[in-house]
């Protein structure tokens, strides 16, 4: 997927770039597959912002993408390629034999007309099939992967994303993921052979904050820009630091940049083979 960069008529295109949209085949999305959703802006049931930073954005519809594709032994044509606006990727639109059609991830080099299959045995190690980890053949890349069998796909599934599985033992499978992690995961559990399409995605650059907001993302304001009743870094006479702290702090008080936040004693830890932070030498 190519970038476009526009002449620098004005101050906002200068800094920007968008999506060239060549790999698109069809503008409207299936209607019996999507849903209207409510912005909600970062707040709760009460009103009260508990996310800063979002807001509503432009309108659109959630396209109900297939992250299980669980109709087994049943082949599928993909009829188009298409524009997803709540996620990085594309989606592709596929029909099954018995002409249910459904939405799911669209890996790279995946073309209309190519056939896709889910199975809950070992099948052809092609593009976009969906096998368990244990049938997959070590060495390939994958995504869409499940961390509970049957669960669905929940993680490797933005743009350009891709894991490698690198072995297999006892119960478990050894997935390296895009972070560098080595992580076990259960051998039962499914994902699709290849790797995310739109990896061009991370080049493009929003360039003014009106994109952002309709993308549903608010302004950012660093904390010594505040006073010091809104953020600890606030305070002082003009551009000033953020003064004598051990260290910088979110707004709550908490250390930031840096510091590890996953909690030590996590039941998942166990399962991490090779954490992605590298010593250094």
């Amino acid at each position: 997927m190519p970038i476009t960069v526009y002449k620098p008529t004005s101050s906002g295109r200068r800094a920007s770039s968008v999506d060239a949209f060549s790999d698109i085949t069809k503008t409207e999305p299936e209607k019996s597959l999507i849903r209207m959703i409510q912005p909600r802006s970062g707040r709760n049931n009460q009103g009260v912002i508990t996310v800063r930073h979002k807001s509503g954005g432009a309108r659109k519809f959630y396209r109900m993408v297939d992250f299980k594709q669980q109709k087994f032994d049943m082949p599928a044509e993909v009829l188009a390629i298409e524009y997803d606006p709540n996620r990085s990727p594309r989606i592709a639109l596929i029909k099954y034999s018995d002409n249910v059609k459904s939405y799911v991830l669209c890996p790279e080099g995946l073309k209309v007309g190519d056939k896709v299959v889910s199975a809950n045995k070992a099948i052809e190690a092609k593009l976009g099939n969906r096998m368990p980890l244990e049938c997959i053949p070590v060495g390939l890349f994958i995504y869409n992967i499940e961390m509970t069998p049957g669960k669905g796909g929940q993680i490797v599934r933005s743009a350009g994303m891709a894991a490698q599985l690198v072995g297999i033992e006892g119960n478990y499978a050894q997935v390296k993921l895009p972070s560098g992690e080595i992580r076990g995961i259960l051998k039962q559990c499914s994902a699709n052979i290849g790797m995310m399409g739109n990896a061009d995605y991370r080049l493009i650059r929003w360039g003014k904050a009106g994109r952002m907001r309709h993308r549903g993302i608010k302004p950012t304001v660093k904390g010594k820009n505040m006073n010091p009743v809104d953020h600890p870094h606030g305070g002082g006479e003009g551009h000033s630091p953020i003064g004598q702290k051990r260290g910088p702090q979110t707004v709550y008080g908490k250390p930031a940049r840096g510091v590890k936040t996953r909690i030590p004693s996590k039941w998942s830890n166990k399962f991490v083979i090779k954490s992605r932070r590298v010593a250094k030498q």
